[in-house]
């Protein structure tokens, strides 16, 4: 069976909210993970609708990602190192991540903590401007003073910069802020497909394919399209990423997110908006009919094999080029 990395996954939310389960991680998520063989997955933190709370909300999460390391360690490990990568010994590596970095509050000194914590992959917004940098909802704002204080230090560190979300001109603005850093864009499809604002342009695609950085496929109605949305379209996207940028730079990412959004929901947790209409339009959840979870990953394998990706080609997808951006960009040891 064919491994794979998964570049986004916000189980972590989901894990807070079920704090007071016995080992929430073993019994909501180390199953489908497993079904879907699933060698590394990347967990995000996230608190960028938190306003004066996301600190405290994020320490939440990372003690809910050390406490599914520690009540799992026969299956699962954390991968802070390149090294690490090639001591799982059949676990499933477990990378922390920040997807957006309100919980800063505006000090790129107070990314210490969070690297000790072990974070080894950064994305600057959520879809918010935050005093590092423009997300999407803000497209004429680029990168702050303290946004290239914080990416200009990433490449020494080893942090792996994540563009997702990012307005164009912090996208633009980060590489050219962060020349050395390793570069991904963890969860999005392709604009030239889609025409969404999630979505990443063809120059944002090339951009990223000369920087040897990876696209990870997601797997959302919201990107990869809202009236149709299919396994046949979502493979649209990966064809198209490969067309324009090759195969060693498009990788998964496929932020399956339903299981979450209902665990928020049993707990009482409003919707945003956005996320309330992106349900809607997606007949009550945000995944594609055919990939729901991780546990579908062999489905998405197999629908990639029939269609032409087979062998190193689909290695390369699957696991190949996100491992290889990794190794490249996590400190050796």
């Amino acid at each position: 069976m064919t491994s794979v990395v998964d570049a986004h996954n916000d189980l972590l939310l989901e894990l807070v909210l079920r704090s007071e389960e016995e080992n929430p991680f073993g019994t909501a998520w180390l199953p489908q993970l497993h079904a879907g063989s699933v060698a590394v997955q990347i967990c995000p933190v996230y608190g960028a609708d938190a306003g004066d709370e996301a600190r405290d909300v994020v320490r939440a999460q990372i003690a809910a990602f050390d406490r599914a390391v520690r009540e799992n360690d026969r299956d699962v490990v954390q991968i802070r190192s390149a090294r690490d990568l090639d001591r799982l010994d059949g676990r499933i590596g477990l990378i922390l991540s920040m997807e957006g970095v309100e919980a800063l509050h505006g000090d790129p000194a107070a990314f210490d903590a969070l690297w000790d914590a072990g974070a080894r992959m950064v994305s600057l917004t959520w879809n918010y401007a935050n005093p590092f940098a423009g997300g999407i909802d803000a497209p004429e704002q680029g990168l702050t003073d303290e946004g290239r204080e914080l990416v200009g230090s990433f490449a020494e560190r080893g942090v792996v910069l994540d563009l997702a979300h990012a307005s164009e001109r912090t996208y633009f603005e980060a590489l050219e802020a962060a020349p050395a850093a390793q570069v991904v864009v963890s969860h999005a499809g392709c604009r030239g497909v889609h025409d969404h604002v999630r979505n990443v342009s063809d120059d944002q695609l090339r951009a990223l394919a000369d920087r040897g950085g990876v696209l990870g496929m997601m797997a959302l109605t919201l990107t990869v399209g809202r009236n149709g949305a299919s396994l046949e379209r979502y493979l649209q996207h990966v064809d198209h990423a490969v067309e324009l940028m090759g195969i060693e730079h498009v990788a998964l990412g496929s932020d399956f997110i339903d299981q979450v959004i209902q665990a928020e929901l049993a707990a009482g947790k409003p919707l945003n908006p956005s996320t309330r209409e992106a349900m809607d339009l997606g007949g009550g959840r945000l995944a594609i009919q055919e990939l729901v979870g991780a546990a579908d990953y062999p489905a998405l394998l197999e629908a990639l094999r029939r269609r032409g990706y087979d062998g190193e080609r689909l290695d390369a997808i699957a696991h190949g080029n996100l491992l290889r951006v990794l190794r490249a960009g996590l400190p050796p040891t």
